[in-house]
């Protein structure tokens, strides 16, 4: 059997898997995403908190990714943090 036919069944009850229809794409993205995990990693309340001041090192032309590796992993793994992210260094990029 295919791994991620496995995978999909062990992570949904079997009622569940008839109207629950995982593209191996997603699959493959929810896999990798467990498999990864940090126990140090932040949440997306964690990573919002620290947003500001990461945006604000890289528009001072500094490594924020090396000064908050931490925020650069999940800003990584989450689209919708990323997307915070580039919304606001777009907005203070037009202050400037």
């Amino acid at each position: 059997m295919d791994i991620l036919k496995r995978i999909k069944r062990k992570i949904l009850p079997d009622h569940q898997e008839e109207t629950t229809k995982l593209e191996a794409p997603q699959l493959k993205r929810l896999v990798r995403a467990v498999m990864t995990v940090r126990p140090d990693e932040l949440g997306c309340d964690e990573c919002f908190e620290e947003l500001d001041r990461f945006v604000e090192l890289q528009l001072a032309g500094k490594d924020a990714a090396e000064a908050m590796p931490l925020v650069q992993d999940h800003l990584d793994r989450c689209l919708d943090c990323r997307e915070e992210f580039e919304a606001l260094l777009v907005a203070l990029r037009a202050f400037a």
